[in-house]
């Protein structure tokens, strides 16, 4: 299944971001801190530049915490780049990240110069959440489901910061297919747009490499599946997925196993590392060079014809 969910909306915000950005200082963008680099906006990171950024790993209460170090110390490489791993269930964490932002802007805060901030992050990825900790009330809209913020906002801060929210937005097209699984496994993806069945086997594949015990500890069982379809068979028998037949129900084990890797029932699990992106994202590049590759040469024929 090839996965692509870009809604108009995120279309519009996408123009409104590229429109904004020449005049903010910062830009804080979100990430999940179990898929760091899938979760990474790439038309932001082509806007960006090397204008300041503070990259939050959110929801690193779900992530496996050596990987998360390591992310902050691959993303911290970039002299541009501050990163740090942050939760909801830890406001005053969040709120620090002010004495951050005034620490890196000393300069204007000296002159009386506000400092305008623009807040990134992908559907689903806690940035409503965030922005609500950061002003002390609520003023973004939050839910459990991608796609809740729909346009811009402008909100005061404390001590002349100017806070611009932004729509979850995601990309055109995923040359990444991989990535694009992982968004689908940690929600921020809607469930209308995949098959929950594809994407738990997808899940399940790299859980089984990576987190063997964690899936075999939950679902109790004798041994370590021997690949994504046994264990789901395995595991949909000891819930009781059982449709007419006596046949799994594939639909309603993939949902249970989703829903208990997205509330960390499983345990803190991370679906890549800073390695796993450098590999994919030179597979990208040629891939993406070959295309570009074969079009021209398409051009170059119908130019002789």
């Amino acid at each position: 299944m090839t996965i692509n969910w870009f809604p108009g909306h995120m279309h519009k915000a996408t123009k409104e971001i590229k429109q904004r950005l020449p005049s903010v200082d910062l830009i804080i963008e979100v990430l999940d801190a179990r898929i760091p680099y899938s979760s990474a906006n790439p038309v932001i990171a082509k806007l960006r530049g090397d204008k300041p950024c503070i990259k939050l790993l959110n929801k690193s209460d779900l992530a496996d915490p050596e990987i998360t170090k390591r992310w902050i110390e691959h993303f911290e490489q970039d002299k541009s780049v501050r990163s740090m791993a942050v939760t909801s269930h830890k406001p005053d964490q969040i709120r620090a990240i002010l004495q951050d932002v005034r620490s890196l802007f000393a300069d204007n805060f000296e002159r009386g110069r506000p400092i305008h901030i623009m807040i990134t992050g992908i559907p689903n990825v806690g940035k409503s959440t965030i922005i609500n900790i950061l002003a002390q009330r609520t003023i973004a809209k939050t839910g459990n489901e991608p796609a809740v913020t729909k346009g811009q906002q402008k909100i005061n801060l404390p001590d002349g910061l100017f806070l611009w929210d932004t729509p979850g937005i995601l990309w055109g097209k995923f040359h990444n297919q991989s990535a694009a699984y992982r968004l689908a496994t940690t929600g921020a993806i809607k469930e209308t747009a995949v098959s929950n069945d594809d994407i738990a086997a997808w899940a399940a594949e790299y859980l089984l490499r990576a987190y063997p015990d964690a899936l075999v500890k939950r679902y109790e069982l004798a041994s370590t599946p021997r690949d994504e379809i046994d264990f789901l068979e395995q595991a949909g028998k000891r819930r009781g997925c059982i449709s007419r037949g006596n046949q799994i129900d594939f639909e309603k084990i993939a949902k249970i196993f989703l829903t208990e890797y997205r509330d960390a029932t499983l345990g803190l699990l991370s679906l890549e590392t800073p390695e796993m992106a450098q590999a994919e994202e030179a597979e990208v590049e040629a891939k993406l060079a070959a295309e570009a590759e074969a079009k021209e040469q398409k051009k170059k024929q119908r130019k002789r014809r």
